[in-house]
């Protein structure tokens, strides 16, 4: 079952994977996604290595546009 993950949180690891990407990922950019995904696993009940793993899974492997011409 996947986990609702806020837009947030997404929108931080878009910026982080971004930043990982031009290997320029500053230690703020990466701190203050750690510092949501904590947060956002205390509010939600879920494990904090279940939400990272579902953000990354999101973010960095998103699922193919079947729709897509």
């Amino acid at each position: 079952m996947a986990i609702e993950l806020p837009a947030d949180l997404i929108a931080l690891e878009r910026s982080a994977w971004a930043e990982i990407q031009a290997g320029a990922l500053t230690v703020e950019t990466a701190d203050a996604v750690q510092q949501r995904i904590r947060e956002f696993a205390a509010e939600s009940g879920e494990s904090r290595l279940a939400v990272e793993t579902e953000l990354k899974k999101l973010v960095r492997h998103p699922e193919p546009d079947n729709g897509a011409a």
